[in-house]
């Protein structure tokens, strides 16, 4: 008896055994390993990381010929542009952002013949980005520049009368386009408006005189405007106009006296002698003119005649002013004194007394205003500078941009 239980014992502790192991590996879950997948619930799975300020600029980089008309513009995805910069030759271009600093567009025409640098900088949940690039704008076939500007002398003072006068190198095919170009600046602003007087020629003039004592700038913005097939414009001008006092004269060819006045005040009276009137081209003319140039000595001949010719006349004058195209100036005349202040006696131009002519030579300046009446003759809107002479409703209608 004692042997057969003793048998029974050890298979019994065996199976004791095999039943703890069973139920330990039952109790640590029965599922994947820790480490297998899955074993954190799914939380362990990376998010995707956040895309960095996407750039993109236009023109593209390295491109060439690139029309001057044509906008730089800059744009970023997932983010806000931070900094713009655009420039050539160390002159930057100026633009502007939208209102979510997503885009950047340039302002105005480019620079012909240049090349372009742009830098832009953005940021955004990514982080900072950052692109840079570079293009050429295109060599014009044909160059529109100005040729001159008037008034444009250094230092100079200019009455209330003047205009501004611009000559171009070429004739202008698209005005309004380069009209636009063009700005009158002043101090004490008054409405003013331009006139193309031919292809070539645009001029500026107020409704009224300008207020005197001022400074009135003129500014072409030239560069990058198209003014034709392959045609733009080469180069920006500036200039800077003084305006003095209000000279202004008056004279009267039946009374035979000229009244000379600055800032309103009577400053000058001059008993005078204007043209005699047995022609129409010894008759002085009426209207507004204004100074134009002046000379010390002038030679005035006859015109259309020659030595010999009845009427024919050659004279040197001292100090003289002239006032118009068609052979007037305001000059010393010692020969007509005893007829100044009683009669007309000259071949259209305004005589005076030697003292007095060279005391309005040396006053005055181009631009000051001397209206003439009395005659039978008008000064004509083109005859030198009598754009005084044209209403000034007429005069705008002049302009390219009228309307």
């Amino acid at each position: 008896m004692r042997d057969f239980r003793q048998r029974l014992r050890t298979p019994i502790a065996g199976l004791a055994v095999v039943t703890a192991c069973l139920l330990t590996a039952s109790c640590s879950g029965g599922g994947a390993s820790p480490s297998g997948p899955g074993a954190d619930g799914g939380a362990g799975t990376s998010a995707p990381p956040t895309p960095l300020p996407q750039i993109k600029i236009s023109p593209v980089k390295g491109a060439g010929k690139v029309r001057p008309e044509k906008s730089v513009v800059v744009t970023v995805g997932d983010g806000e542009l931070e900094e713009v910069t655009v420039e050539a030759g160390g002159k930057p271009l100026k633009g502007e952002f939208d209102a979510g600093r997503t885009k950047w567009v340039s302002k105005g025409p480019l620079k012909p013949s240049a090349t372009y640098t742009v830098s832009a900088k953005a940021t955004g949940q990514g982080g900072p980005a950052t692109a840079t690039s570079s293009f050429t704008t295109l060599k014009p076939a044909q160059e529109l520049r100005i040729a001159d500007i008037t008034p444009n002398v250094k230092g100079e003072t200019v009455g209330v009368g003047m205009p501004i006068m611009v000559r171009f190198s070429r004739p202008v095919a698209d005005k309004k386009a380069v009209e636009r170009a063009l700005k009158v600046t002043a101090e004490k602003p008054v409405t003013g408006a331009w006139r193309w007087i031919d292809d070539s020629l645009v001029i500026y003039r107020t409704a009224k005189y300008w207020p005197a004592h001022q400074k009135v700038r003129f500014t072409a913005a030239l560069e990058g405007v198209r003014d034709g097939k392959d045609v733009y414009g080469v180069r920006n001008y500036a200039t800077t106009m003084k305006v003095g006092a209000a000279w202004i004269s008056s004279v009267s060819t039946r009374s035979h006296q000229m009244i000379v006045r600055k800032d309103g005040k009577i400053v000058q009276r001059m008993a005078i002698s204007a043209g005699k009137a047995t022609t129409r081209e010894y008759t002085t003319t009426n209207g507004v003119h204004l100074t134009m140039e002046r000379g010390n000595p002038v030679t005035m001949i006859s015109p259309g005649k020659k030595k010999g010719d009845p009427g024919y006349y050659k004279e040197v004058v001292d100090h003289a002013v002239r006032i118009s195209n068609s052979g007037e100036y305001v000059h010393s005349a010692p020969w007509s004194v005893g007829s100044q202040g009683r009669a007309n006696v000259s071949h259209g131009c305004v005589n005076a007394r030697p003292d007095q002519a060279k005391w309005f030579y040396d006053n005055f300046h181009r631009g000051d205003v001397v209206k003439i009446v009395g005659t039978t003759r008008t000064l004509e809107w083109n005859n030198g500078w009598g754009y005084w002479q044209m209403p000034f409703k007429q005069w705008k209608k002049g302009s390219a941009l009228a309307g």
